[in-house]
């Protein structure tokens, strides 16, 4: 290179080197007309509405599998265990000692029994049931899917009307989801239940779910002794009327002698199995019309109640959502504006409906 070249490449460098810094670009904030804000509100209303009608949709397919799930548990583990030969010799000795300590005390016997059936029942189908899903779970997952579904909505209104994502946020952080303060950590706003990774994490969420779980007082079948009602009482008056001809067999057997004895004590057994084998049609019918009915009920009330059912989370979130924007949004009717009261009628999308 030329000592002329080299010269001219030096001062170009020095040259850039003197150059001033740029100054960063400023972009202005899209400027959002106040009818396009209404229009905003009107779609995130009914972006609400669309999501509760696609989680309920999922809340009663996900009941419909857990009862699949429970009435399958009770014919494969319920039912056989109870009209067992051996369940039944050790539900008449638990009878008998519930007789012998009622203390005079009306239908003991019967109540005693069906608080250990109820026992049985929990430990031997529902239990076993919940650990693939229950009621609490799809309280929790249609809360979760409704917000899914709302966040998606957002993204779709901000890029449908050009509003950037900062400043739609900036609008729903104003639009409350739960408000069950003070203190403050009670509230949540829309804007943050879209956000969070988990609702679960927010503590105005835990808020909400203790007390959809305290309206609604126990959950599901186990929550009543009147399922086991009618068996227990058909099966502890049976037992307690084996009891008396127990007692004289024995008494029979002791004085025949103990060759004739155990023959007599084996032929009262052998009948006692006869007599229990003909009842086990009946008492499983019963079985199965009780639990049958109780189960049914308690299903329909999960389904169906707005304010301690399984969506119960959602639809208190859709209330506050709805009718925070009832003024600027002009929501169909059934909606109002500001705080919303944890009713039924708080929004058109609490409908008694399975």
């Amino acid at each position: 290179m030329s000592l002329r070249s080299l010269i001219v490449a030096v001062l170009v460098v020095l040259a850039g080197c003197a150059t001033p810094p740029r100054a960063p670009v400023v972009v202005a904030p899209v400027i959002v007309s106040a009818s396009t804000w209404q229009q905003v509100d009107r779609e995130i209303v009914a972006a609400s509405q669309s999501a509760t009608e696609q989680t309920r949709i999922y809340a009663r397919g996900a009941m419909d599998y857990w009862r699949t799930r429970v009435y399958e548990q009770t014919e494969e583990n319920f039912i056989p265990w109870f009209s067992s030969y051996w369940t039944q010799e050790w539900l008449s000795m638990k009878v008998s000692w519930y007789t012998l300590s009622a203390k005079g005390e009306q239908d003991a016997s019967a109540k005693r029994l069906a608080a250990y059936l109820l026992e049985a029942y929990q430990e031997k189908v529902l239990a076993p049931v919940a650990a693939e899903i229950d009621p609490d779970a799809i309280l929790g997952l249609a809360a979760a899917f409704y917000v899914d579904i709302l966040k998606e909505e957002l993204q779709k209104i901000s890029t449908r009307h050009g509003v950037p994502m900062a400043q739609l946020n900036g609008r729903i952080q104003k639009i409350p989801a739960i408000a069950l303060g003070p203190p403050p950590a009670r509230d949540a706003s829309l804007y943050q239940i879209v956000q969070t990774e988990s609702l679960v994490t927010l503590p105005a969420y835990a808020a909400l779910i203790d007390k959809i779980h305290k309206a609604g007082g126990d959950r599901g079948v186990g929550s009543t002794d009147t399922a086991m009602a009618p068996v227990a009482k058909r099966a502890s008056e049976r037992m307690e009327a084996e009891m008396a001809p127990r007692g004289a067999a024995s008494a029979v057997a002791a004085a025949a002698g103990k060759l004739a004895g155990g023959l007599i004590t084996v032929g009262v057994a052998a009948i006692r199995a006869i007599i229990q084998a003909n009842d086990r049609p009946d008492s499983e019918a019963l079985i199965r019309s009780s639990l049958g009915n109780t189960f049914d009920k308690a299903w329909m009330k999960l389904v169906q109640n707005p304010t301690t059912g399984v969506m119960a989370g959602t639809l208190y979130m859709a209330g506050q959502i709805e009718g925070s924007l009832g003024g600027s949004a002009q929501p169909p009717v059934g909606l109002s504006a500001g705080t919303v009261d944890w009713t039924p009628a708080q929004s058109t999308t609490q409908q008694n409906t399975p």
